[in-house]
């Protein structure tokens, strides 16, 4: 398993290292999680040991908190892209998997808030599988 990887926003404006083990990866299927991802679940790893270090961009970053919840994120106000954040008490990070450039060699743990899934998630499998863009 890595103990470094790497990671940037979708335009390239903000730029992340991530130092340390990553020690957890969940697809959460909360309603929150699915409303800030657009998708079916958000895709996250943490780590209580690695350290966010910000290569450049960090003028960029915007985070929300969803008051009354432990429900947070980052991301780059120049194109939305998800990014890295410190876990509220400092109990260490939370890494959109999606925003590394990285491998990640440590597979998802669990699906978590599975019973609040979308309607529409069990019919995810059944889905052609392409290549490119469709037709």
């Amino acid at each position: 398993m890595r103990d470094s990887h790497s990671g940037a926003c979708l335009c390239g404006a903000v730029r992340f290292e991530i130092d340390g083990p990553l020690e957890h990866f969940y697809l959460c299927h909360c309603s929150r999680c699915r409303k800030d991802t657009g998708s079916a679940h958000a895709s996250t790893l943490f780590s209580g040991r690695a350290h966010l270090v910000w290569q450049s961009g960090a003028e960029h970053i915007h985070t929300f908190r969803l008051a009354g919840t432990r429900h947070q994120k980052s991301f780059c106000t120049q194109c939305g892209s998800a990014l890295p954040y410190a876990l509220e008490g400092g109990q260490g990070i939370a890494v959109p998997a999606g925003s590394l450039d990285t491998p990640i060699t440590l597979p998802p743990e669990a699906h978590i808030c599975w019973a609040s899934r979308a309607d529409w998630e069990d019919q995810l499998a059944d889905a052609p599988r392409l290549d490119d863009l469709p037709g």
